[in-house]
């Protein structure tokens, strides 16, 4: 079954390469193209896609609010199964909005200027559910914008529903450690890393691993630096 994928870019040469690219691979399909974030938001309410190719900055509407819009009906109608996820392109001098995607619940971010390889390898780990941690910029700008005035300050009583354990597995999570590096860390299996993952996310709530990491910072389980 194929990956379907709408691509949003208000740059036509940008969409239509990027589009183009992900239509070449045997396993994914390009159900769309949209110019700016009002159109993505009626295309992506037409046609489902698993993932939405989502530039930050565009006319009419920009892709943080595409972004929320796109995920809240997502929520809302689909399965987990069936939910659309959100990956934003964006480039160094946009950094400011990645934290705020990030909340919103975008699964990721993929610089502009990222490799072919790295763009299709981005759009499969987003499809199959899990959040992209890569490239390894993204701790760095999760650190930067958590630390920011403007964001939330959460208390850790979010966290009490978690074991000793689990708190442990979400403390490295938020660090940016791998299932394999914290298996390797706490002396466990990575089955048994990924279960812990998997129960962390049900307990609160969250799409996937990128938003545990967001939560780690904003609750002060993670401090910026550690």
């Amino acid at each position: 079954m194929s990956i379907t994928v709408l691509v949003v870019d208000d740059q036509a040469m940008v969409r239509e390469g990027f589009a183009a690219l992900l239509a070449a691979q045997h396993d994914i399909e390009v159900v769309g193209q949209a110019e700016n974030g009002a159109q993505a938001v009626e295309m992506a309410a037409a046609c489902r896609p698993n993932v939405v190719l989502m530039d930050v900055r565009m006319p009419v509407m920009d892709g943080l609010e595409a972004a929320r819009q796109i995920l809240a009906h997502s929520n809302a109608s689909d399965s987990d199964e069936d939910s659309t996820h959100v990956l934003m392109l964006t480039t160094f001098d946009a950094d400011d909005y990645i934290y705020d995607a990030l909340r919103l619940g975008a699964s990721g971010f993929l610089l502009k200027d990222a490799l072919a390889e790295e763009l299709v390898a981005a759009v499969r780990i987003v499809a199959s559910g899990d959040g992209l941690l890569a490239p390894s910029v993204t701790k760095r700008l999760i650190e930067q914008f958590a630390v920011s005035g403007t964001r939330p300050v959460l208390s850790q009583d979010r966290l009490e529903s978690l074991t000793d354990r689990e708190l442990e597995v979400m403390r490295l999570v938020g660090r940016g450690f791998s299932n394999q590096e914290i298996a390797t860390q706490l002396f466990i299996a990575q089955q048994t890393v990924k279960t812990h993952v998997s129960k962390i996310l049900t307990k609160l709530g969250l799409r996937d691993r990128v938003q545990a990491v967001v939560l780690s910072y904003e609750t002060g389980l993670v401090e910026p630096g550690s």
